[in-house]
């Protein structure tokens, strides 16, 4: 069981938690997922917290491999309002912010967002974790080499799960040492990791659970997934495979399913519950 303290409300991570994925970018590799209004943030959002999310995840600019870097003016411009918008709409709610920008971090808070989810461990922004050490939120610590838009050529490793492991070990205390007491670890799948690389990540998922943290898995729609299956229409056909993977995650210690489609693994999450007690 952990606690994540979100400005003075507890988020218990008693059993595994779903957060919806709600980008609001013209371009993130799954169209389900895009919302280009706020009327259109607020109809997912409303879907979803019915569905069973516990959290949200709002995000202003994709972090496909590839994809063209977003300033934070602009990402600002996407995700704060959007924060602000589900804030107002759902006051009970738990928002997961998704950026690498200080600034944005910093402004999405201030709109009501409760945790900085960011895939880069603030290599990105050399202000985000000293921001996120002032704001006193959450945050979610993500395993990448490199950039959204050069990781997928540093995808090499001798022992892809050690590495993960000592990486996110080595990042969790400094994040310690600079003030940001509750951690949430993702393995990051995808991110500077091929097909294979992924598989051994979540085969061996369990042995990240001795870092004591949360453990959050992104495998939703993934590339991995489709292109396992061999089918020509992408991340548009991934959801069984997806759901197979997430029971997989489930079984080897995830905590946090982010996921695009809520019920299938709010689903997914009750069945492994009753095959837990079994």
């Amino acid at each position: 069981m952990f606690t994540l303290n979100c400005k003075g409300r507890i988020l218990l991570v008693d059993k595994p938690l779903v957060m919806g994925i709600l980008n609001i970018t013209p371009d993130s590799f799954y169209s389900g997922s895009r919302a280009e209004t706020l009327a259109d943030v607020v109809r997912k959002a409303e879907q979803m917290l019915t569905d069973g999310a516990a959290l949200l995840d709002l995000g202003g600019q994709s972090t496909r491999p590839g994809s063209e870097r977003v300033s934070a003016d602009e990402e600002a411009t996407r995700v704060v309002p959007a924060v602000e918008a589900v804030r107002s709409r759902f006051p009970d709610c738990f928002i997961s912010v998704d950026t690498f920008y200080a600034s944005v971090a910093a402004a999405a808070v201030a709109a009501g967002a409760d945790i900085v989810n960011d895939i880069s461990a603030g290599s990105l922004d050399p202000e985000l974790l000293p921001a996120v050490a002032r704001l006193g939120v959450p945050y979610v610590l993500m395993h990448m080499k490199g950039s959204p838009q050069d990781m997928q050529e540093k995808a090499g490793y001798n022992d892809v799960t050690l590495e993960v492991y000592d990486y996110l070990a080595e990042k969790k205390k400094q994040l310690q040492d600079a003030g940001i007491r509750d951690i949430i670890l993702d393995p990051g799948f995808g991110f500077a990791k091929n097909s294979g690389h992924n598989f051994k990540l979540l085969k061996q998922l369990r042995l990240l659970s001795a870092l004591d943290a949360p453990l959050l898995l992104g495998i939703s729609r993934k590339s991995f997934i489709w292109k396992t299956l061999r089918t020509e229409a992408g991340s548009e056909a991934t959801l069984q495979g997806t759901t197979a993977l997430h029971m997989a995650g489930l079984l080897n210690g995830a905590s946090i399913l982010r996921v695009h489609d809520v019920a299938p693994a709010v689903q997914t999450i009750r069945l492994y519950r009753e095959l837990q007690m079994a």
